[in-house]
């Protein structure tokens, strides 16, 4: 039987690349577990540079500052508990690449151990061979009479038992097994996708049960850039019952009897637990984790204040409640930009949610200019009808002027387009997509409309108008977003299959889809992939985003795929 051992888990929110302040914020956090009666902490993965850091990695500079304040943590904490950090550890030897993705044992002011990273991701977002060498065969430490195993997030995730088909050859958790541990414990930076938690814990119950131990599980909380960390850390017993999880989307902390998860008395009584911290609808999932990645982002960002355009339609109206929910609504500025072809009811609209969010407005509207280019390029255009010309001149110059309101009032600058318009490029570049962030870029609509609705489960915060009227861009008389495209209930199928599962046109076709309407859809996605290298930054909540896991061609041929 093994020592009583109370463990603290950090789940903790940082800053990539923010050595200092991520060494403070977990100095405050070990000594706040320590006064609560912890005898161990543990950070998530990479806690001290944040994750991803990416290419920082590649400066010596930050590695050699890093294991500096490593070092200073260290002696910080010299007094404190033995805290286990998240942090790179530099390979000694001349070949392979010059670092591991690792956690240091801190304990008497020292580094007393570091554990290594075995399975290193190199799929959808992440690149992590591009940086570290796999760390060598796990081995567990001894620590009051407990056999512990080190595991860094996708060590945990390779189980054969599991998954159908494994990335890897071989199972770190296995060996750690074989070895004698007789606790598993996982520092992870797992990034959010919708109903992955449920995966998740799935997975850690699958291996707790498999190899009889209990695991604790601490994930990093808060937006980096494009991906979204939820946190949800937790603890399972022998059994593979969660006992205890931490607040989902906000820093936290766990404090565990070890001895409680190894020694439960019968498997079929009821183990001692706070309950489920997680969402229990879809929509608040996801409505919190782009409320968390909106605020990071901009705060990380070093703004203060965003602005965005308010048409009167769906996207902007989400957009805008995300943002007034994140920042507070006297930070966020809606600019409404009429022109000749906007209706009355989407003014009304914008105003309307505007004054139900408490957000101050500006209006700006478009036709002196609209004129002014139209007279402008009168001679080169002489002689050729109307066209789509002069409905993205339309768009653009609405981008310019949130561009300048943004310049010259450094408020970052919102962009409101949806996944599936992003997807068939149903967008204008210069335009519409101008921006710093794109809040709902991964969200498709018939999820913005669902958003709307639970948005609107208690009050009318979004106006009933904007999500019963057809959605329009209204960008020339009577235009309505199903003259180009499919109904968005039918494209976003399409969208998913095609995107997220990788089905090619004749496996659609095959499952009863339109042959030209999947023709159609295929060709307006291969089209639009030069926009979507150049649109802002967007906030993952698929497994399969336009972002920096999207790594398609521009130039290019799909044969056999439409």
């Amino acid at each position: 039987m093994g020592g009583r051992v109370k463990v603290a888990l950090l789940q903790l929110n940082y800053i990539v690349g923010d050595l200092s302040g991520n060494a403070e914020r977990i100095r405050s956090a070990v000594e706040a577990v320590a006064a609560a009666g912890a005898e161990l902490a543990i950070t998530s993965e990479l806690a001290l540079l944040g994750y991803p850091p990416r290419d920082l990695l590649l400066y010596p500079a930050l590695i050699e500052r890093a294991n500096q304040v490593l070092q200073h943590l260290a002696s910080r904490l010299q007094a404190s508990i033995p805290v286990v950090v998240g942090s790179v550890q530099p390979n000694p030897l001349p070949e392979g690449r010059p670092l591991y993705n690792a956690a240091a044992w801190l304990e008497g002011g020292q580094i007393r151990h570091w554990f290594q990273k075995s399975l290193l991701p190199t799929y959808d977002v992440f690149d992590e061979d591009r940086y570290f060498e796999p760390g060598s065969q796990p081995q567990p430490i001894e620590y009051r009479g407990r056999r512990l195993g080190f595991t860094i997030c996708e060590d945990i995730w390779n189980d054969r038992d599991f998954w159908q088909h494994r990335r890897y050859h071989w199972d770190p958790v296995e060996e750690m097994a074989r070895c004698g541990a007789d606790l598993l414990i996982n520092l992870s930076a797992s990034p959010f996708s919708l109903g992955k938690q449920k995966l998740r814990v799935e997975m850690l119950g699958s291996l707790a049960r498999k190899h009889a131990l209990p695991i604790l599980y601490v994930n990093q909380v808060g937006g980096n850039d494009d991906l979204i960390f939820d946190g949800a850390s937790c603890a399972l017993d022998r059994w593979g019952r969660v006992v205890a999880q931490a607040a989902a989307f906000q820093p936290d902390h766990l404090i565990l009897d070890v001895d409680e998860l190894t020694q439960s008395p019968n498997p079929d009584q009821s183990p001692p637990t706070a309950g489920s911290r997680w969402p229990t609808e879809p929509e608040a999932e996801l409505y919190e984790a782009l409320v968390l990645g909106t605020r990071d982002y901009v705060s990380k960002c070093g703004f203060r204040e965003v602005v965005l355009g308010l048409s009167g339609g769906i996207d902007s109206a989400v957009t805008a409640v995300i943002a007034a929910d994140a920042l507070g609504p006297e930070r966020v500025l809606g600019v409404l930009m009429p022109s000749p072809y906007s209706s009355p009811g989407s003014l009304t609209d914008a105003y309307q949610l505007a004054q139900n969010l408490g957000i101050p407005t500006l209006k700006l509207p478009i036709q002196p200019i609209m004129e002014s280019y139209h007279q402008l390029l009168a001679e080169p255009f002489a002689g050729l009808p109307p066209d789509i010309t002069e409905e993205n001149l339309q768009s653009r110059i609405r981008g310019t002027l949130l561009m300048a309101l943004s310049n010259k009032f450094g408020r970052l600058l919102l962009t409101t387009g949806n996944k599936s318009e992003l997807a068939v490029g149903y967008c204008t570049i210069y335009g519409d997509m101008s921006g710093g962030l794109a809040v709902i870029s991964d969200v498709p609509k018939t999820w913005v409309y669902r958003l709307a609705r639970w948005i609107n489960r208690q009050q009318e915060r979004i106006p009933l108008a904007t999500l019963t009227k057809p959605p329009s861009a209204e960008l020339r008389p009577g235009q309505q977003d199903s003259d180009s495209l499919p109904p968005y209930d039918l494209l976003d199928k399409i969208l998913q299959r095609h995107i997220e599962q990788h089905q090619s046109g004749p496996e659609l076709v095959a499952q009863g889809f339109d042959p030209d309407t999947v023709q159609h859809v295929l060709r307006l996605v291969q089209n639009a992939e030069f926009k979507r290298h150049q649109a802002p930054p967007g906030l993952r909540i698929t497994d399969r985003a336009f972002g920096t896991g999207w790594r398609m061609p521009i130039a290019k041929r799909q044969e056999g795929i439409i």
